[in-house]
């Protein structure tokens, strides 16, 4: 086992190789854990916090006891890029959260509010006054699931509409698809359960 650990072979392949995955998984987990935190959740972005740092310290501490090996360090440095790709797809596969979708329209408010009410999206209107004078801002709270389905929505009733979509750190009541309900019963962490 020891001639193993001395050999060329695990000091310029195996351990970059090991380094790599361990940078990845961390990275991944800081990613994702960034955005638990930004949702204010209390019990899962601590465990991968926990995570996170007893990887980062197992790997940090593999490059210093190989301290002259600048495969280590170029192993290093492309994990990290690797786990920021691989974190940053995984949350996006997650969708994790809420939106708000903001639609301004001089034209289409009434029209497009129905279609999004129709496709099982609340939707509030408010008339308001642009810089070429009357309009309409509708806003649409929706899961971050949902917005491949609310922007196709849009985009069939009027394909040039201007809308801007911004992150919801928290949300209670309103109109929400199906899938909004069923969610609340599995989010054991709330206060009161």
């Amino acid at each position: 086992m020891e001639s193993l650990l001395a050999s060329n072979y695990f000091t310029y392949l195996v351990l970059p190789l090991l380094i790599i995955i361990a940078r990845v998984t961390d990275v991944t987990f800081g990613t994702i854990r960034i955005v638990f935190v930004a949702r204010g959740n209390k019990v899962i972005a601590p465990l991968l916090g926990f995570f996170e740092v007893f990887i980062w310290i197992v790997a940090i501490g593999q490059i210093m006891q190989h301290a002259n090996n600048i495969v280590c360090y170029l192993a290093y440095a492309f994990g990290f890029a690797l786990g920021n790709y691989v974190g940053l797809s995984i949350e996006h596969r997650l969708a994790v959260g809420t939106q708000v979708v903001r639609i301004i329209t001089s034209k289409h408010g009434a029209e497009l509010s129905a279609a999004l009410r129709s496709g099982g999206f609340g939707t509030t209107e408010v008339d308001a006054r642009g810089a070429n004078g009357p309009v309409h801002l509708l806003y649409c709270v929706a899961l971050r699931k949902d917005m491949n389905r609310v922007e196709e929505i849009i985009h069939k009733v009027h394909p040039q509409i201007f809308y801007s979509v911004e992150d919801v750190k928290s949300s209670s009541s309103g109109i929400f698809t199906t899938r909004r309900k069923s969610l609340h019963k599995w989010r054991f962490w709330r206060k009161g359960k």
